[in-house]
């Protein structure tokens, strides 16, 4: 594949919960790919080191995504300044760990909130540029737990299953448009997000095992995905659920009857 049209040169870029994670490995690997990038999240201080690290090019502006008159002034502020808004990347995400017997009304509406409504409010926030332009990528952060069933995550993964369904129902809409709209599948990303507090390191290193390719993944490893959606080189593809999950969705491992075997 040509660096042609993995190039973002001269595109402008929205990025949210970008403070860290893979919020942050996706806006700079948008900005390495030639894009103009605002970044958007809650934790400013964290948000300021990640636009320092991005150098020039990066416009960094605080954003709660549950909020509509904040998505309408950074949106308006991206077009005064840019003058056009092609890449969404709606990333910001809040998890809580507990069992469904334990979980609060309260905790899955916080959730929801977060990762669906907010989910919600950026894309309705960009879509009138985005037709205008006749062009656009919107690439939605779901989960593997928009896939599949995790325990002690119920809330999260019916927040994950609904941006799933959001996503999926846009893109049928949108691509008249020309605006294309992509979910992506992260699982055993090596993030903040995924230390759930009180777990070793060590805990946390065992669950690798659950992983089919024996270790855990890297916040660049899905910014690599989002740069591929966010460019050319995915111009027919839209309504798509990309996994980076080093297999964790391909099924169920079980026992291996065959490794006890003598080799003859």
């Amino acid at each position: 594949m040509s660096d042609a049209i993995l190039s973002l040169e001269g595109r402008v870029a929205i990025v949210t919960g970008a403070a860290r994670g893979i919020g942050a490995a996706a806006a700079k690997a948008l900005a390495g790919a030639g894009a103009t990038v605002m970044i958007g999240d809650v934790l400013e201080d964290e948000l300021a080191a990640t636009a320092c690290e991005i150098g020039r090019g990066v416009l960094a502006q605080r954003l709660d995504v549950t909020d509509a008159s904040l998505w309408s002034e950074a949106v308006k502020l991206v077009m005064q300044r840019f003058g056009r808004l092609d890449v969404l990347v709606n990333n910001a995400a809040i998890v809580e760990y507990e069992r469904f017997e334990n979980t609060s009304v309260q905790s899955l509406r916080r959730i929801l909130e977060v990762n669906v409504v907010g989910t919600f409010l950026g894309m309705q926030a960009v879509l009138p540029h985005m037709k205008r332009a006749r062009r656009g990528s919107i690439i939605n952060i779901s989960s593997a737990a928009g896939l599949m069933g995790l325990n002690t995550l119920s809330a999260y993964a019916a927040s994950k299953w609904a941006v799933r369904g959001l996503s999926r129902s846009a893109a049928l809409e949108l691509g008249e448009h020309g605006i294309r709209v992509n979910t992506i599948h992260p699982a055993a990303i090596d993030t903040a997000m995924t230390h759930p507090s009180g777990l070793s390191q060590e805990e946390f290193s065992k669950r690798s095992s659950n992983v089919p390719m024996g270790r855990w993944g890297q916040a660049d490893e899905v910014a690599d995905a989002i740069l591929y959606l966010a460019c050319d080189a995915s111009s027919f593809t839209t309504g798509s659920e990309l996994l980076v999950d080093g297999g964790m969705c391909a099924g169920q491992r079980i026992f291996d009857r065959t490794a006890s075997r003598a080799v003859e």
